[in-house]
């Protein structure tokens, strides 16, 4: 499988580690030129969801990189990740939410920024993920995801609220698979 990994900003390496782990081919997607390569899936990281909206729009990445998730590109997305796909955003201060260009909106569910705390409310848990139970779990500055349509597959929950979801060809999560 060959992935592209949005790079530029956030935790991009962590997802190229974990996704080479998983034996992936895998590139960096920095700039429009990258988007000739091709891939089988897009990862988008963690980070901070403003900052790559803004760079998206500003790099040019964003209308290629929409229309290939409207026409179906698997994507796998982590915290910032997930709030750029979100259709709506629950923080009416955030300039995530008065900026609707600068997220895909395709992710049919509502998400809250920093909903678990900032920095140092970070924390690790174990919970069950798919069906597999003790799977560890890591949030950093998460989002929650407040609102899922009926037909998002819910995949993980903490304390009641989803965690994960899957929809078509979309995965996306608040906590960082990634770095477990």
């Amino acid at each position: 499988m060959k992935v592209g990994v949005l790079a530029v900003q956030g935790a991009f390496a962590e997802m190229e580690a974990y996704w080479r782990a998983q034996g992936a081919e895998v590139f960096e997607i920095r700039q429009r030129a990258d988007l000739e390569r091709g891939m089988d899936m897009l990862a988008l990281p963690g980070g901070e969801s403003t900052v790559q909206g803004k760079l998206l729009k500003d790099l040019g990445l964003f209308a290629p990189l929409k229309e290939r998730i409207d026409g179906g590109l698997a994507v796998f997305a982590v915290c910032a990740g997930l709030i750029l796909l979100a259709e709506k955003i629950e923080d009416p201060g955030s300039r995530d939410a008065t900026r609707p260009e600068t997220w895909f909106g395709v992710l049919p569910v509502t998400v809250r920024r920093n909903a678990y705390g900032r920095q140092l409310g970070s924390f690790r848990t174990v919970g069950m993920f798919d069906g597999q139970p003790d799977v560890p779990m890591t949030f950093i500055r998460a989002p929650a995801i407040t609102a899922v349509s009926p037909d998002v597959e819910v995949l993980s929950t903490f304390d009641g609220a989803p965690t994960a979801v899957r929809w078509r060809s979309i995965t996306a999560f608040t906590w960082h698979p990634e770095l477990n």
